[in-house]
């Protein structure tokens, strides 16, 4: 039976025992099952590993700095559009910064915010990075 499957046929009390063998604390009282099954997972591949975690840990930091890199810029004179709830939102990137509904903004961040009421990345909600 593979390390999951495994993980996934112990009931909650098992999860939290085996919580404590592997990471040496009680786990988060309200972390859930599938969480826990996750981090529980990925602990025992960290052990398993014959590489030490910092090595792997700069490779996966390489990694993620090599697909930042590929990821699109919000260059001035860009149009970054946006459907949100069935309005179409359209930013214009300015070298004062973005501009939206005839306004200029300083963050991406604080239009997403504005325009889906809850906290968002900026850059994330409209699909840019920086």
């Amino acid at each position: 039976m593979e390390l999951v499957q495994d993980l996934t046929a112990l009931d909650r009390e098992d999860l939290k025992e085996k919580w404590r063998e592997i990471v040496g604390v009680d786990p988060p009282p309200l972390l859930g099952r599938p969480t826990m099954i996750r981090i529980l997972t990925c602990e025992l591949q960290w052990k398993a590993s014959p590489e030490n975690r910092s090595a792997i840990r700069r490779d996966l930091q390489k990694a993620v700095r090599r697909i930042e890199h590929t990821m699109p810029q919000a260059m001035p004179g860009a149009r970054l559009i946006r459907e949100w709830n069935g309005r179409r939102h359209v930013v214009d990137v300015s070298t004062d910064g973005y501009v939206w509904r005839g306004e200029t903004w300083k963050s991406l961040t604080a239009i997403a915010k504005e325009i889906t009421g809850t906290k968002w990345s900026g850059p994330r909600f409209f699909g840019v990075s920086g």
